[in-house]
């Protein structure tokens, strides 16, 4: 079960819009991604021998979840500030806290084997390209919200709530996907950003 939440805030800083706006890449970005790229890079080994592990035990190693967890935290962290949806700097490291970013993922007892072979072998035909199609019109509706909103925050401070609520939904499906398709949960992901 997936825990994905970005606080919608009463107020936005137009101060802190227009500095990640123009600077953001120098002073975010960069910084975060370059320590996430070595984070990643880990996290793709400890994916790939999970995968092994959970296709011999059935269990995905608890530590492996828990670092993959973590990584999806820092890039939700992150990404919420890329697209707007939360004001201050993005806090560094597996272990931050952030108050407007929540994402927990409860760590499954067993992950079914045969299930993991199928994704590995057809995940590409039942998963990804149905979510993908359909993910890519929403990603590009995403991108025109929140370039819109962008606009609406520098003259009224305010992010319109069912437009952060949409953007938001469509990281959720998003990570719903990568979490099921990283073999860390059997529950096939819907096709909705709900909650």
């Amino acid at each position: 079960m997936l825990t994905f939440e970005i606080k919608h805030q009463d107020r936005y800083s137009r101060g802190e819009l227009l500095l990640r706006s123009f600077f953001g890449w120098l002073y975010i970005v960069i910084p975060h991604m370059f320590l996430l790229f070595f984070m990643s890079l880990w996290g793709v080994i400890l994916s790939f021998i999970s995968f092994l592990v959970v296709l011999f035990t059935g269990r995905y190693p608890q530590s492996f979840f828990e670092y993959q967890v973590k990584l999806i935290r820092w890039n939700t962290r992150l990404s919420a500030r890329i697209f707007n949806l939360a004001d201050d700097y993005p806090p560094f490291g597996l272990d931050a806290k952030d108050e407007y970013v929540k994402v927990d993922v409860q760590y499954p007892e067993r992950i079914s084997r045969g299930l993991v072979l199928l994704r590995l072998f057809f995940g590409v035909i039942y998963v990804l390209i149905p979510h993908i199609f359909i993910l890519f019109f929403r990603i590009i509706w995403t991108q025109i919200l929140a370039f819109v909103a962008w606009w609406v925050v520098l003259f009224t401070g305010e992010f319109p709530k069912s437009w952060h609520e949409f953007i938001v939904g469509t990281l959720r499906w998003q990570t719903r996907v990568n979490l099921y398709m990283s073999y860390m949960t059997d529950v096939y992901p819907p096709f909705s950003g709900k909650p």
